[in-house]
């Protein structure tokens, strides 16, 4: 794949996902899925800008089949497909900051395709589909520009069986049933990583909600009701609490799953999240985790990373959001929390650099907690009313937008009365682990 524009970063940690040749501006996705059979027939229209004379348009397509494709309407285009990708050949070179439209008409059994990090995309449950994506598992069911600083809106629309439910990227603007066969329509303008858009499909109970001035919903097995709504009861109170310390939720609603199949962990995606039965057990064990996907809307979500390479400014963020919900919520201090983790950091293995963890490494536990520890160590240094304004600043700055770590340590020091750059060095760029407090 061609990284034109891009930088080396993005070539270290996935050189096969995506290209900075072009960007998109929309996906319209149209899905007919059979959950019997798990048969999908599928239209995507992609609507995208040339960043550089473009000799062919690559996109990314994993274990589907094109079937037809047409470039500015031209049905005669050539194409060609490998297992992992669709490179398309205009008649003549798209011009540099020229739009174009790409039509793919495909098909085929999705599945999850198999990386260093487990199996990832369209995944099939005992009743119904999940979709996990990040970083790589969006090809699985359409074609895309599958980096994460390539955030474009979306059309989804999807016909599948009459009982099942189904819940996708955006907000609903459509459902009608007709034959047996129910069709749901959902809408996003809010710009959305190909990693976080999703569907999920399943014999769901919806509960909608409002607190906080947010609309929510909690969608649920029936025969999991209890647990559910136990678990889940502290959402609003946590809307309230992430609103007060990060700025307004960032999206019109917020969508939870639960589905009947056990998960390992849950899932992120663009006002969603989504967990498994095993994370319902009605006694409140995964708050923790609840409060960590609901942190990604402004961290991760909204505010999203130009390359993998700055993952910390995603995970770092949502942990140490587990720790402001806990002193939020009568439970330990983030203070507590942070001198826990920080002991804990100084007993495993130092040869991880925060600010570059490497592709084997983006996963890895100390991301999560070395990057909360930072923030927590920069809150002892600005004190609470200069850390937390700079946390609102970050999150009105970068709404909807995409950012790296650079860009977080310029504006921190913005808010510093002191220079930062010493303490930055040696949380982001040494493998050896700074104190919390100077």
């Amino acid at each position: 794949m061609s990284l034109a524009t891009g930088d080396a970063t993005a070539r270290l940690y996935l050189p096969r996902s995506g290209t900075f040749d072009y960007s998109v501006l929309s996906y319209d996705i149209d899905l007919g899925y059979r959950v019997a059979t798990n048969r999908l027939d599928a239209t995507a229209v992609i609507r995208a800008r040339a960043e550089v004379d473009l000799s062919a348009v690559v996109l990314d397509l994993v274990h589907l089949r094109a079937k037809r494709v047409r470039l500015d309407g031209d049905k005669r285009v050539k194409f060609a497909q490998s297992p992992t990708h669709l490179r398309i050949r205009p008649s003549s070179p798209i011009p540099r900051g020229t739009e174009f439209t790409v039509e793919v008409v495909y098909d085929g059994s999705p599945s999850p395709r198999r990386t260093r990090w487990g199996t990832l995309g369209w995944e099939e449950l005992s009743d119904g589909v999940i979709v996990a994506s990040q970083p790589s598992g969006a090809p699985t069911w359409f074609p895309c520009n599958d980096r994460p600083s390539d955030k474009a809106a979306y059309r989804i629309r999807v016909t599948t069986e009459q009982p099942y439910t189904v819940l996708a990227t955006g907000e609903l603007v459509e459902h009608s049933v007709s034959a047996g066969r129910g069709t749901w329509v959902f809408e996003r303008e809010e710009p959305t990583a190909t990693y976080l858009a999703a569907v999920q499909i399943g014999r769901y109970v919806l509960e909608p909600r409002r607190t906080a001035g947010v609309e929510w919903v909690i969608a649920y097995p029936a025969e999991l009701a209890r647990r559910v709504l136990a678990d889940f009861a502290p959402v609003g109170r946590m809307l309230e609490c992430f609103q007060e310390r990060f700025g307004p939720y960032p999206f019109p609603s917020y969508t939870i799953v639960v589905t009947e199949d056990p998960l390992e962990i849950p899932l992120e995606a663009q006002a969603m999240a989504t967990f498994g039965s095993s994370h319902a057990d009605g006694r409140g064990g995964s708050t923790r985790l609840i409060a960590h996907e609901l942190a990604h809307q402004w961290f991760g979500n909204s505010v999203g990373v130009e390359t993998w390479r700055d993952i910390w400014l995603n995970e770092g963020f949502a942990c140490y959001a587990e720790w402001l919900w806990s002193e939020y919520d009568g439970g330990p201090s983030a203070n507590t929390l942070a001198r826990t983790h920080h002991a804990l950091l100084r007993a495993k293995p130092r040869d991880l650099v925060l600010g570059d963890p490497g592709v084997d490494s983006m996963f890895d536990d100390r991301v999560y907690k070395r990057g909360g520890c930072l923030l927590h160590a920069l809150r002892l240094r600005l004190g609470d009313e200069r850390f937390f304004d700079l946390l609102r600043a970050w999150t009105a700055a970068k709404r909807f937008g995409t950012a790296s770590g650079a860009d977080f340590e310029e504006l921190a020091a913005s808010f510093s009365p002191e220079p930062l750059a010493e303490f930055f060095d040696a949380w982001l760029r040494q493998t050896r682990l700074p104190a919390l407090s100077a």
